[in-house]
């Protein structure tokens, strides 16, 4: 049977990931030291593993809302309030999501209708451009650059604009380069998408482990935004809860439900189990992202350090857990320099060229990794470099 004739259009024309196609290369290699995958290498805290384990016991086991458990939405509403200083009536303007991912496809589905256009920045996170071609929409992408912290300027969004743009997506700090925006920068993208009418999604699941600056810096506090963002946040990076698929969106009642009529159809709530752990995280689980955020930020410290000690360019990103070093000087494609990072020192970083085209040159090390296993790597890459050059 020709199979490739019973696929979609839009599904055919989607890539592979690019992080899961290079790892491929790491499956049943021994030794290997892995900077790839970005999930935090901490447990889930007991108090919030103690939660979903509490409500299981109590046979919490049923449907929830929609919109998922009143409960939950009353602890998002309050946590929003605090961290972002932007208020949200639980009732109406936010929904549960199953992760993040799910609450960026609901609202791409919800807004684009076909030929529509969605801006975004690169390197990204690799899902943003496949989530836009399945929502039906054009990806357009807006190139960031080292020299500018790889953080989005308003003047490269406002030449990429044309009469269909209708979305862009803003992610700080960024996956994969840690970039961050200041507030002035985010004033300017203000007015950009306040002159232009563009919807803004606000991807912000790594806020909490921001290093420079104000954690709760978002666009979305920016004049005009409150009415033409949305918010979209969860728990599987700071609260290190990636397995629970936690997340929400927080937006205008009229944006809400457009999202939870697809996501009643799709997914109809968010696993009551998961949303019992995510109450605890959110109302005691404020020490414990803080001393994750304390270790991340010492790890990346020595990484900075040490990479560019062995001239590997690395600037020092304002949040996340990755660093994006230049590896230009050396003459090798970024998937080439993986590859034979891998194969030769047994050490996984997944090529810029994931994230985007505008990678090239560049490599994604995560330091979501225990210290002494990051020293094992950084030594292996330094010998690895010292031979390239």
């Amino acid at each position: 049977m020709d199979y490739d004739s019973k696929i979609s259009d839009t599904v055919n024309a989607i890539p592979r990931s690019g992080i899961r196609d290079f790892f491929e290369l790491v499956i049943g290699r021994e030794d290997v030291i892995s900077l790839g995958v970005g999930e935090p290498d901490f447990e889930t805290p007991w108090n919030i593993r103690e939660a979903a384990i509490y409500s299981l016991e109590k046979g919490k086991t049923s449907y929830t809302s929609n919109l998922g458990l009143e409960t939950l939405r009353n602890s998002i509403s309050r946590y929003v309030t605090d961290f972002f200083r932007v208020d949200y009536d639980a009732k109406t303007e936010v929904l549960v999501t199953v992760g993040v991912s799910e609450a960026m496809d609901l609202a791409l589905r919800a807004l684009c209708n076909p030929g529509d256009e969605v801006i975004y920045h690169e390197p990204c996170y690799v899902s943003y451009s496949p989530s836009i071609s399945m929502a039906h929409a054009q990806p357009v992408v807006v190139e960031t650059k080292k020299e500018h912290g790889f953080a989005v300027q308003a003047d490269d969004i406002r030449k990429a604009i044309t009469p269909k743009s209708k979305v862009l997506i803003l992610n700080y700090p960024t996956n994969p380069t840690g970039a961050i925006a200041t507030p002035e920068e985010l004033a300017e993208i203000a007015k950009v998408a306040v002159e232009h009418d563009l919807i803004v999604l606000a991807d912000e699941i790594y806020s909490e482990l921001t290093y420079e600056g104000d954690p709760g810096l978002s666009i979305i506090q920016m004049p005009g935004m409150r009415e033409r963002t949305i918010l979209l946040h969860g728990f599987s990076k700071a609260f290190a809860m990636t397995g629970f698929r936690m997340g929400y969106a927080c937006a205008p009642p009229a944006l809400i439900d457009a999202m939870m009529k697809i996501h009643q159809y799709g997914m109809l709530c968010a696993p009551i189990t998961s949303q019992y752990a995510a109450i605890e995280a959110l109302e005691n689980g404020s020490d414990a992202v803080n001393n994750m955020k304390a270790d991340y930020e010492r790890r990346r410290n020595y990484m900075v350090k040490r990479l560019n000690e062995m001239g590997l360019d690395c600037h020092s990103p304002g949040g996340a857990f990755y660093v994006f070093p230049d590896i230009t000087r050396y003459g090798l494609s970024s998937h080439e320099f993986a590859v034979r990072l891998l194969e030769e020192e047994d050490v996984a970083a997944v090529p810029g060229t994931a994230f985007g085209a505008c990678g090239e040159g560049f490599l994604r090390c995560c330091y979501a990794t225990a210290f002494d296993k990051l020293e094992i790597a950084m030594d292996r890459m330094e010998r690895f470099v010292g031979r390239l050059s």
